[in-house]
């Protein structure tokens, strides 16, 4: 069997030692395909972000690891680049500026000033947002702002695109304008992306598979499914699709009646927990 592009391997996350520790994550175990589109789905608090703050290198977890490309990865580096919710332009560069300066740490050596040049205008086009090269963030709508963050994510040519509910702050109609350009973007690239989402339509709009994770304290993965959806996908055709609706109803099967089921047989494993923290307090 062939080794998968990325793979999350056994992953716990304990913060905290002793008396004091609080157990995240237990036994994450996740393959991803290359150019696969994966979705981490799960209520608050499930340890969805605290998964791709691993991948990221940005966390070191207490067990198992990250296989990316066959290496072992637990730093940050240029190969896993990230898109926050929060948009994390630098507020004094302009647009061409904050994609200039990842662009330039990366290419330093490898691009001309030219190429380097091209490379930066090539990707701010593919979110549109040649207009306003010289406009401060201050100066650029929330939904612009994640353009410009997308567009030098993607100048890093990063081997894994991690996006960490990257449009959970924008009003809607700015949202599905987003999400409408990220899929067209990855038809024309066939990135690997690992996206943090709350939003079941979402999930299924954008994702090849959907991980559903339980609720923590120790969340685990609950259930992956694929999502057999043909690309290029048009929300506008997918709202009557049968596919699409199984889909949509089996995650939130999952988030609101398969977890209560999950929650109730866990109850005595969380209750011997406590009762050994107690006695070792």
């Amino acid at each position: 069997m062939s080794q998968a592009y990325l793979h999350i391997s056994q992953v716990d996350m304990v913060f905290g030692d002793g008396a004091k520790a609080h157990p995240v994550l237990k036994g994450i175990d996740l393959a991803v395909e290359r150019g696969q589109f994966i979705s981490l789905i799960g209520h608050s608090g499930c340890g969805k972000s605290t998964v791709l703050n691993i991948v990221a290198g940005l966390l070191q977890a207490s067990s198992g690891g990250i296989i990316l490309d066959g290496r072992e990865v637990d730093t940050p580096g240029p190969d896993r680049a990230v898109v926050f919710q929060n948009h994390s332009l630098l507020p004094w560069l302009t647009v061409y500026q904050n994609v200039e300066i990842a662009v330039a740490k990366i290419f330093a050596g490898r691009k001309t000033a030219t190429e380097r040049r091209e490379w930066i205008l090539h990707n701010l086009e593919m979110v549109h947002m040649t207009h306003a090269l010289d406009r401060l963030p201050s100066q650029i709508s929330g939904g612009m702002k994640q353009r410009v963050g997308i567009a030098r994510a993607l100048a890093m040519e990063p081997k894994v695109l991690l996006l960490d509910e990257p449009f959970g702050a924008l009003d809607a109609l700015t949202r599905a304008h987003l999400q409408d350009e990220v899929i067209r973007i990855q038809a024309d690239l066939g990135n690997t992306v690992l996206m943090i989402t709350h939003d079941v339509d979402e999930a299924v709009l954008l994702s090849d598979r959907v991980v559903m994770m339980t609720n923590g304290p120790a969340a685990t993965i609950g259930q992956i499914m694929d999502v057999p959806l043909p690309r290029p996908r048009n929300r506008i055709a997918l709202a009557e699709d049968p596919v699409y609706n199984h889909c949509r109803q089996e995650i939130l099967s999952f988030l609101y009646e398969k977890q209560r089921k999950l929650e109730s047989l866990r109850a005595p494993q969380r209750a011997a927990v406590a009762v050994q923290q107690r006695a070792t307090a």
